[in-house]
């Protein structure tokens, strides 16, 4: 099964997240097919950036959003 991930990066108590495709066997920072965009939750406003052309591609595909992205796409239009 493939879902639309975050995967982790960013110092110690700092996060920043890239929104990734990734196979779900996959360790939640190892490896991946595509990213999508970013999410940077330290920001005020926090700062999203999504390629939303790729992300309905994936979903059309029957990738899996999981529910913080799936959030992060109807927050940003990606989504109904």
């Amino acid at each position: 099964m493939v879902k639309i991930r975050l995967r982790r990066m960013g110092a110690k108590k700092n996060p920043f997240y890239r929104i990734v495709v990734a196979d779900a066997r996959y360790p939640r920072d190892g490896r991946f097919i595509e990213e999508l965009g970013y999410y940077n939750p330290m920001e005020e406003p926090s700062a999203v950036k999504v390629d939303a052309d790729k992300a309905k591609d994936w979903m059309a595909k029957g990738a899996q959003p999981t529910d913080t992205v799936k959030a992060l796409f109807k927050k940003h239009g990606v989504i109904d």
